[in-house]
C-alpha cells in the first residue's frame, strides 16, 4: 500500500518497513525535544520491534479509515525522517472530523517546513479524505503551535481544562478547527 504526498521540499508517505529504523532514529534524537508535547510511551517505545508493529497497525487503521499517518521527509534525504503529522480518530457520517496530531524535529523548526506539510496534509484530508472539519489541540504554553494552526486558518473553539495527560500530569489544552468550506453533502453517501 502507498500514498505520497509531495511538497516543494517535502514528501509525506504512509508508514512503510523500509522507514521503521529512521522513525526510531527520529524519536530518539528528539526525545527531549518532544517530551512536553507527548502523552507517555509505552515500555518498548525505543525499540525497533514497536517502530515495526507501529507500520503495521498505521497500514491497517489506514485501510479501515479511522486514521492517516504520514512520515515527513526531505526530499533532498528521504531516507531520514523530520517529522510526523497524523489524523486520528476519524469518524465519518455526519460528523465527518479528524484530529490532527503532528511533531517536528528539533533541527527543523522555525523553517516552514511543518506549515509546507501541513498544507499538503491538510489538502489531502478535505479532498481525497473528504473530511468536513479538521480538530487540532494544543497546550497554551506552546505558543509556535498556536501560531501555526492560525496560519493556516483554525479557529478557536474552546479552553479544555486538564484535557490530556501529558509531560506527567493532566494538561490543558486550547481546541481549535478548520472547517472544509467545499464539502459537498453527496460526499456522505457511500462513506
Amino acid at each position: 500500500m502507498e500514498l505520497t504526498l509531495e511538497s516543494e521540499h517535502l514528501l509525506l508517505s504512509l508508514p512503510e518497513a523500509g522507514l521503521a529504523s529512521a522513525a526510531l532514529d527520529f524519536h530518539m534524537r528528539n526525545a527531549d525535544h518532544l517530551a512536553p508535547w507527548s502523552p507517555p510511551k509505552p515500555a518498548d517505545f525505543n525499540t525497533l520491534a514497536f517502530w515495526d508493529e507501529y507500520v503495521e497497525k498505521s497500514q491497517i487503521a489506514f485501510l479501515q479509515g479511522s486514521v492517516v499517518r504520514l512520515w515527513m521527509r526531505e526530499k533532498s534525504q528521504p531516507e531520514q525522517i523530520i517529522g510526523s503529522i497524523g489524523f486520528s480518530q476519524v469518524v465519518r457520517g455526519p460528523f465527518c472530523n479528524g484530529v490532527l496530531g503532528y511533531q517536528i524535529d528539533a533541527g527543523f523548526e522555525g523553517k516552514g517546513l511543518m506549515s509546507e506539510g501541513l498544507q499538503q496534509a491538510l489538502r489531502y484530508m478535505f479532498v481525497e479524505q473528504k473530511l468536513h472539519r479538521i480538530s487540532a489541540n494544543y497546550r497554551p504554553e506552546n505558543v509556535r503551535s498556536g501560531r501555526l494552526l492560525a496560519r493556516l486558518g483554525f479557529h478557536t473553539d474552546g479552553f479544555a481544562p486538564r484535557y490530556l495527560f501529558i509531560d506527567g500530569d493532566w494538561r490543558d489544552h486550547i481546541q481549535t478547527s478548520l472547517i472544509n468550506d467545499a464539502f459537498r453533502p453527496e460526499w456522505l453517501q457511500g462513506r
